[in-house]
């Protein structure tokens, strides 16, 4: 599977009467984006705005981040069985809006919805903070009930996402890149020599709007599997999820997921990168069991050497990580472990609801119950009507002064259990 990914990079985005990208502006016609967004009856309307890195706006409370692009070469489409169709993405070749992102925000539906800081050391804390944002708050009709207004703003996310996509369409990229996996035997043969490692992804899967989707399908349905890794750069994995900010995995995330990429920067020089394997972190004692089961088998089918692990959430999924943790290295397969902590806000609890001597290789985004005081901002896109509600705000977090004190548990990418971020430790 080969598949070239065009960057063009964004240099600035405005709004104007037409939608287009020339010499590295985005230009958005506000017009098609609202009509696009309101074709879904339970959106009464959407309002737009413009943030840019280093300005004095703050996004709360933000739904996902997502990140345009478009196919231009290979039968296959973006947001596969989300928006697009079923077909098997992850091969041809995608353009890509490098530098910016479409964010989703509005009335809060989870209470683990973030938020974005542009400046200040709530910057500091957030990936998306040195994007520049095309923002959508989008507002539902009377009533709608909060799995209804999730999905209409997920939907109208990828839409506006893939039409800002659209129009990289005919423009030359910056730069280029490729990423080419062969089959399992074609490695084996090529790659002779190298240690097979493999990515165990796992997907948040527990309900109640804690839900992954891979082309289209809800990751609770779904029993671990193998994927090309190229097929995530084309969107075959979206969120649609409200566990906690600072770790959830937007849908950017997944379309750049950084252990990927760093996988494939070793293939065939250190490592065999041969292995894509997605599973689900579930609720129920049985269903872990299965899942876990069926994923440690893949690893030994595979004859893999080595996996890197990664969870999204914390506390119940604690549990499918170590037990994928233990199952697999039990299979004589070595493990790392990547994840955050939740060690309290001295750092002295426990850090995972799970742990098992066999998870001796682990990798921490952070303590996602640090403290942290965010300054009064100029301009609030959204609303600050939740703030005190939010995962890791209080009832005290909203200061007469405007300032937040709140955990970065609240600060959209801040424990990045993929690695997308930079706080890390390791043991």
């Amino acid at each position: 599977m080969k598949l070239e990914l065009g960057y063009i990079q964004i240099k600035d985005i405005v709004f104007g009467n037409e939608s287009k990208i020339s010499n590295g502006v985005l230009t958005v016609d506000k017009a098609p984006i609202e009509a696009l967004a309101k074709e879904d009856e339970r959106i009464k309307s959407v309002t737009l705005d413009i943030a840019k890195p280093g300005e004095s706006v703050r996004i709360t409370p933000v739904k996902d981040v997502i990140e345009p692009r478009c196919k231009v070469e290979g039968d296959c489409d973006i947001f596969p069985g989300t928006i697009g169709s079923v077909k098997m993405a992850g091969f041809g070749k995608t353009h890509v809006c490098k530098g910016m992102a479409v964010v989703t925000a509005g009335k809060i539906v989870g209470f683990q919805e973030g938020i974005i800081d542009m400046q200040g050391p709530g910057a500091d804390y957030t990936p998306f903070s040195k994007l520049l944002n095309l923002v959508c708050v989008f507002e539902p009709v009377d009533g709608l009930k909060q799995h209804d207004y999730e999905e209409a703003v997920r939907f109208a996310g990828f839409k506006i996402a893939k039409y800002i996509g659209e129009l990289s369409k005919d423009v030359k990229p910056d730069t280029t890149e490729t990423f080419e996996v062969c089959n399992f035997k074609e490695n084996m043969e090529k790659f002779k020599g190298l240690p097979r490692v493999g990515y165990v992804h796992m997907l948040q899967s527990q309900g109640l709007l804690h839900d992954t989707y891979v082309y289209g399908v809800d990751a609770k349905k779904i029993l671990p599997t193998l994927m090309y890794p190229t097929e995530v750069f084309d969107g075959a994995i979206v969120s649609g999820n409200c566990v906690s900010a600072c770790d959830k995995n937007p849908t950017y995330v997944h379309m750049n997921n950084p252990v990927v990429v760093d996988l494939f920067k070793q293939h065939g020089k250190t490592i065999n990168f041969c292995a894509h394997i997605i599973t689900n972190e579930n609720v129920y004692l049985a269903d872990k069991q299965r899942s876990s089961n069926f994923t440690a088998k893949l690893c030994e089918m595979l004859a893999l050497d080595a996996v890197i692990i990664t969870e999204e959430g914390f506390g119940n999924p604690d549990a499918d990580l170590i037990m994928n943790c233990t199952k697999i290295e039990k299979k004589g397969i070595k493990t790392v472990l990547v994840t955050d902590e939740y060690a309290g806000r001295d750092g002295g609890s426990q850090s995972l609801a799970d742990a098992d001597p066999l998870g001796n290789a682990c990798v921490t985004a952070g303590n996602a119950n640090e403290v942290i005081v965010l300054p009064k901002l100029d301009k609030v896109i959204g609303t600050l009507d939740y703030v005190n509600k939010i995962a890791g705000g209080n009832e005290n977090s909203m200061r007469a002064d405007g300032t937040i004190e709140i955990e970065i548990q609240a600060i959209t990418g801040a424990t990045s259990e993929v690695g997308f971020g930079k706080l890390t430790a390791t043991y």
